[in-house]
């Protein structure tokens, strides 16, 4: 039964993510929700002005409603899809106001960080009041060994998790990067789910399910962006289930790419200010770096992709 229900769940989202494609795209040039490039980027993406965004409403649509058809049966899945639906609606606000609004900032730094503030808070009350999750983290490599900081678990949850999500927000940059390297996150959390009977199954294979058959638009040249709506989301997922399976620590393995984005802006930002104007990196995100020194896109997306199938290996090791 459970095996089934795996299958299903991956085979249902790709279904309904692949099938959304011909429809939505059009429909989103038809609305002129396109996309605007950096005028200070690498002038091979300018190209790319016009392409649809907000694609990630293809991702969410699909794990909703595969993720619904299991819910009875799985509750654990419930913060896990709370944290990625959550996240992808201010993500899908942003992405209205740059694009329909035609407000090039979108939501104000302010605004959404509140946003994202009060989505985590609704996730940490619900994980601890009406779950038997520990906020205890698992240590890599220690089997049955675990870090509690106590009441420090709250805020170190709020940073774990607003961290995973701009930290894939930062990936989403090149064509089906981040797509990429999140379903291959999303394939490792579904192994491990299955192997604990964590209980989030149906939502990890609906991710992997979806980005799947988002990938078959998004891959060089895209024809499709996921905007905001889709990376916020998937920061929300990889997030939400790595604390429902207490593997938070284990995001900075599987999710070195994203925290390798973070850093390379902060790094970036704080070294311009310092120096008046002197940069560490040709641009940041670390992406646009490789190819100003003259990797392709589908080079970086592969490699990255590489570096982080290799790390769910190593992260295997680690879990048992």
């Amino acid at each position: 039964m459970l095996n089934t229900t795996v299958v299903l769940a991956v085979l249902i989202s790709f279904a309904i993510s692949a099938a959304l494609g011909p429809f939505m795209i059009p429909f989103l040039h038809k609305l002129k929700f396109g996309q605007t490039v950096r005028d200070d980027g690498p002038q091979s993406h300018l190209k790319k002005n016009g392409t649809p965004t907000m694609g990630g409403i293809m991702i969410l649509t699909s794990v909703v409603i595969t993720s619904m058809l299991f819910i009875r049966q799985y509750p654990n899945a419930v913060p896990v899809l709370f944290l990625t639906l959550g996240f992808g609606l201010i993500g899908f606000l942003d992405d209205y106001i740059k694009v329909v609004l035609k407000r090039s900032m979108g939501l104000r730094a302010w605004q959404k960080m509140a946003l994202q503030i009060v989505v985590t808070g609704v996730f940490a009350v619900y994980i601890t009041r009406y779950t038997q999750v520990s906020l205890a983290m698992k240590i890599p490599f220690l089997e049955g060994q675990y870090l509690d900081f106590g009441w420090l678990n709250i805020p170190i949850l709020f940073f774990i998790v607003i961290g995973t999500v701009n930290g894939t927000n930062f990936t989403d940059g090149l064509d089906g990067l981040a797509s990429s390297v999140t379903v291959l996150v999303a394939a490792f959390f579904s192994v491990v789910a299955v192997g604990m009977h964590a209980g989030i199954e149906p939502v990890t294979c609906a991710v992997a399910g979806a980005l799947l058959g988002f990938l078959l638009f998004n891959v060089h040249p895209a024809s499709v962006f996921m905007g905001d709506t889709g990376s916020l989301a998937l920061g929300g997922f990889v997030a939400g289930a790595a604390y429902m399976m207490q593997m938070p620590i284990f995001i900075v393995i599987v999710g070195f790419i994203y925290a390798l984005e973070v850093v390379s802006v902060i790094m970036q930002v704080s070294y311009f200010k310092i120096t008046h104007g002197k940069r560490i990196f040709k641009m940041a995100p670390i992406h646009h770096h490789f190819e100003l020194c003259g990797w392709s896109e589908t080079r970086v997306v592969a490699v990255f992709s590489i570096v982080t199938a290799l790390l769910c290996l190593v992260a295997f090791l680690g879990v048992w």
